[in-house]
């Protein structure tokens, strides 16, 4: 258990630090040459793409160890699909809070560094209403949730099945992240994983805390009716396909 929490820690550590990381210090970077400012950012896409290789890179690194879940949700949704035992659900949890606080740590010290920067700027917490990106509605914010919730929890069971193809699992994960970053930033500033959102959020303080809770209630519902849907859908382990 001691070598699975120390994965859990660092995994999430590295998945707020490099996903969060990249929309606070490179998703709007201006270079200036002479006195020509040039857009170097690696915006919306970029940041996405951040998330999924964070994902992807510990799954390749500590999945062997931990399962890699670095998500209170993606492990709500493995015990509920009865693939992670109950008895480490707590401790997981706190080990993934807890190193997604440290990332985000870390990362306010490394982006303090610049003139000027501010938690209060916002510190890729995630939000809803005024504070969604696109303006969303706590519904939409809501409902995008759980919807991306549950299909990142289904490609987790559906990849990790020992039914699947083996050895592709952190890739279609890490891909399954990108794509549902690329649906979701401009809703909430995605989350799908509570640790990710309360990490940053303790760093912003007041309407980042106040709207925490639909970033634990809306994704660990969504990866409950995964852990649900996901075996009825799949069926017996044994079973033959048709």
């Amino acid at each position: 258990m001691k070598n699975k929490l120390m994965a859990e820690f660092f995994g999430t550590f590295w998945l707020v630090f490099g996903g969060c990381g990249s929309a606070v210090l490179a998703a709007k970077f201006i270079a200036t040459e002479g006195a020509t400012p040039i857009n170097l950012g690696i915006g919306l896409v970029g940041v996405s793409l951040a998330f999924g290789l964070t994902v992807m890179t510990m799954a390749f690194t500590i999945g062997h160890i931990s399962g890699c879940h670095l998500n209170p949700a993606v492990s709500v949704g493995l015990c509920v699909g009865r693939r992670f035992s109950a008895n480490e659900l707590l401790p997981y949890i706190i080990a993934q809070v807890v190193g997604a606080i440290a990332g985000a740590f870390i990362l306010s010290i490394i982006a303090g560094g610049q003139a000027g920067f501010t938690t209060a700027s916002g510190f890729a917490s995630n939000g809803y209403g005024e504070h969604s990106p696109g303006h969303y509605a706590t519904l939409s914010c809501f409902l995008s949730e759980v919807v991306l919730t549950f299909f990142f929890l289904l490609i987790i069971l559906g990849s990790t099945d020992k039914r699947a193809p083996q050895g592709f699992a952190p890739i279609a994960i890490g891909l399954g992240l990108t794509l549902i970053h690329l649906i979701g930033i401009p809703v909430t500033n995605l989350s799908v994983n509570p640790a990710r959102s309360t990490g940053p959020a303790l760093f912003v303080g007041g309407w980042a805390i106040q709207q925490l809770w639909l970033f634990w209630v809306a994704p660990i519902l969504g990866a409950i009716l995964a852990g649900v849907v996901y075996p009825i859908m799949a069926g017996p382990a044994d079973a033959k396909n048709s």
